[in-house]
């Protein structure tokens, strides 16, 4: 075995995509796959700093892209992205791995991009493990988002940079010698957890850097992006304080502004003044109807969406609105947003092509429906990642083209968003859509989205109604709580398993890393949040109490749930949930015992759909009921349908069915009431 660490080469691309294609554990995930002109442009379109390339006698077996941008998350200044960090299974016990970042994180010394940002879903211990022992650390949020993924920093090729030219030379030496960077971080434990501590106010985190016999003890100013101090501690034990130089760049701070507030026929509409974000509200509705991003100056640094650069923004009134100005050097962008009579226009003025606009439906529940202006039908499909549009959530090339002539609509039965193609549209997926500027005859690029009130609520899904038919009363259920698992460890109705926990195990399931019942409540993210969305359950190191057989408690977390189980079957399972002055939703978690790919009935905004669990990523109901694993069905839905928002999220992955029972907060806090119940057959 010859193994050659290289930059991509012209070529390339397609056996990247067919390695990607292999592994369903490959990072940059797409329904359908990629081919090799998908990925060549993606790594156009990231503004690419480089990408290197591990071969095996001819064969690519491994990739570490950095990058600027990936389309929906962009580097401040002095940082890169890392992303398609991928090995072939059958290489990952050897060097490729170390030797892949290492040869990274040399290249971002030598070329001044000196904090090194990277994702990871924290349930594949192996590379999250890995990371860590290269010295990544956590400064933001310790639990994955909707995406699955938490993000991670690496601050040495800032501390090395900083002080190299102070170094005694015997350091440098050490420093010159090195092969891996797994020998020099040391002493990351694996936990996920935040390194950050505050000192005076400022959050920072602490480096203990061996050289060989040699130590370097450095402090980062997370926010900023700087050195605050560093210490060389020679093999005699003698200590000295180290000069910093200043890194080739200046991280700019983020300015506080008001967001800008406007409204037309019952909608709400709001720009953000610090990034240009368009926020487009119904008071009906939880969440936003829409949100747009701002089309960045720096056509690689995307705004509104996981931003890294802050930016200057002049923002001025306009009549029904306001006018949005951007200017970098002698490049300028304007946008004049405004909403009149159920219509957003944004026109959009520039002197070179600006970055690109992503626009998110806030819609969760519903239909999607995209018209062929060749054939003149319409395709309607359930609204969710996955269903009727290929998801290319991980590579925005890979997404599918609505032709210029077509419609896009968004319809949950009392809203309706249209968005008029003049131009070629991007899905990328049914929720999320990629709009380009291009400029008409005098100069202005116009987009526009139109929001309907919508009395159609009464079309019907892809299959009859069922009929209920309850298990026998004579069946008896046996439910167990415990504390110590944080929640409902068996659930069994007669014969029926209901549930699948790992009790007296912790394991981890899909991106949730400490999964310990079948059954548990955790505070999460709002639902609608762009830049985390909903999380998996991760528990965050609460302690329960068992208030009695079938109830938990948490104090210092303020949330308590309870299970209200008759012992005959016939009757449904309630759980009731309060965390009274909670700020974030309240979920309610299940891992149902259904095979690996099972059946799913739900009612979606109205509308009964009938689906496959490999049909979907992530889908939003009303209620739900899903096979088990004997061929009966779990039922789930609210008790008091309408009261605090309750919604239901159903995620598949490589673990099994995951679904969220969700409510949001009131002016008091979380209530929410679910009902659980078995039957042979759906009765949605």
């Amino acid at each position: 075995m010859s193994i050659t660490i290289r930059p991509y080469q012209e070529g390339d691309a397609h056996d990247i995509a067919e390695l990607y294609g292999r592994h369903r554990d490959n990072p940059n995930p797409v329904a359908g796959g990629i081919s090799g002109d998908e990925l060549e442009r993606e790594l156009a379109e990231r503004d690419t700093a480089t990408f290197l390339v591990a071969v095996d006698d001819g064969r690519v077996v491994g990739t570490f892209g950095l990058f600027h941008s990936t389309g929906r998350r962009s580097a401040r200044a002095g940082e890169l992205i890392a992303d398609m960090f991928f090995v072939a299974p059958a290489y990952r016990n050897g060097v490729i791995t170390g030797r892949l970042f290492t040869e990274a994180v040399e290249w971002m010394m030598k070329c001044g991009c000196l904090v090194l940002r990277l994702t990871v879903n924290p349930a594949n211990t192996v590379a999250f493990k890995l990371y860590r022992r290269v010295g990544c650390v956590s400064v933001g949020e310790t639990v994955p988002g909707e995406d699955g993924n938490v993000e991670l920093h690496n601050y040495i090729p800032l501390i090395l940079r900083s002080v190299f030219a102070d170094l005694d030379p015997e350091a440098v030496a050490a420093l010159g010698g090195l092969s891996s960077f797994g020998s020099v971080a040391g002493g990351r434990d694996d936990e996920l957890r935040s390194d950050v501590r505050l000192l005076d106010g400022v959050r920072t985190v602490a480096y203990a850097l061996a050289l060989g016999e040699y130590r370097i003890d450095a402090d980062i100013d997370v926010d900023r992006g700087l050195m605050l101090g560093a210490e060389l501690t020679a093999p005699d034990g003698t200590s000295r304080p180290l000069r910093i130089a200043e890194p080739p760049y200046r991280v700019r701070t983020a300015r506080q502004a008001e967001p800008h507030r406007f409204e037309s026929d019952g909608l709400v509409c709001e720009v953000d003044g610090g990034d240009g974000t368009v926020s487009v509200r119904s008071p009906g509705h939880h969440g936003p109807l829409l949100v747009s991003t701002w089309p960045s100056c720096e056509a690689d640094r995307s705004a509104g969406w996981r931003e890294g650069q802050p930016r200057d923004l002049d923002v001025v009134p306009v009549e029904n609105g306001v006018r949005v100005a951007e200017r970098s050097g002698e490049d300028e962008v304007v946008g004049t947003i405004t909403l009149t009579e159920g219509v957003l226009s944004q026109d959009f003025t520039f002197t070179t092509r600006p970055g690109r606009i992503f626009q998110t439906i806030g819609l969760r529940q519903g239909a999607f429906a995209l018209s062929d202006p060749a054939d003149g039908t319409t395709g309607r499909h359930l609204l969710g990642t996955g269903i009727g549009v290929r998801d290319a959530s991980e590579v925005v090339a890979a997404s599918q083209v609505a032709p210029a002539g077509s419609e896009l609509a968004w319809n949950d039965g009392t809203t309706r968003i249209e968005v008029p193609a003049g131009r070629p549209i991007r899905l990328i997926h049914s929720g999320l859509i990629e709009r380009h500027l291009d400029q008409d005859a005098d100069g202005v690029a116009r987009l526009r989205t139109v929001f309907r009130s919508d009395a159609d609520a009464g079309t019907t899904g892809a299959a009859a109604r069922g009929t209920a038919a309850a298990r026998p009363a004579a069946e008896t259920r046996r439910l167990q709580v415990r504390a110590a698992a944080a929640g409902v460890t068996s659930w069994t109705e007669g014969t029926v398993k209901v549930l699948r926990s790992p009790h007296p195990r912790t394991r981890a399931f899909g991106c949730n890393p400490r999964w310990t019942a079948g059954m548990w409540v955790t505070r999460e993210h709002s639902r609608f949040s762009l830049a985390t969305g909903l999380g998996w359950g991760v528990p965050a190191g609460t302690e329960w109490e068992e208030k009695h057989p079938l109830g938990l408690s948490a104090p210092q977390e303020r949330i308590d749930w309870e299970v209200t189980a008759p012992e005959s079957a016939a009757e449904p399972v309630r759980v009731d949930v309060r965390a009274p002055g909670a700020e974030e939703e309240i979920v309610l978690w299940i891992t149902p015992n259904t095979p690996s790919r099972t059946g799913v009935m739900l009612d979606s905004a109205g509308t009964r759909w009938e689906l496959d669990s490999s049909e979907f990523r992530q889908v939003w109901a009303t209620a739900a009921a899903v096979r088990l694993a004997d061929g009966s069905w779990l039922d789930v839905r609210p008790a008091h349908p309408g009261a605090g928002e309750p919604e239901i999220v159903l995620r598949t992955t490589a673990s099994g069915l995951l679904i969220g029972c969700v409510s949001a907060a009131g002016p008091h806090g979380a209530e929410a009431a679910w009902q659980l119940a078995v039957h042979r057959e759906p009765v949605l």
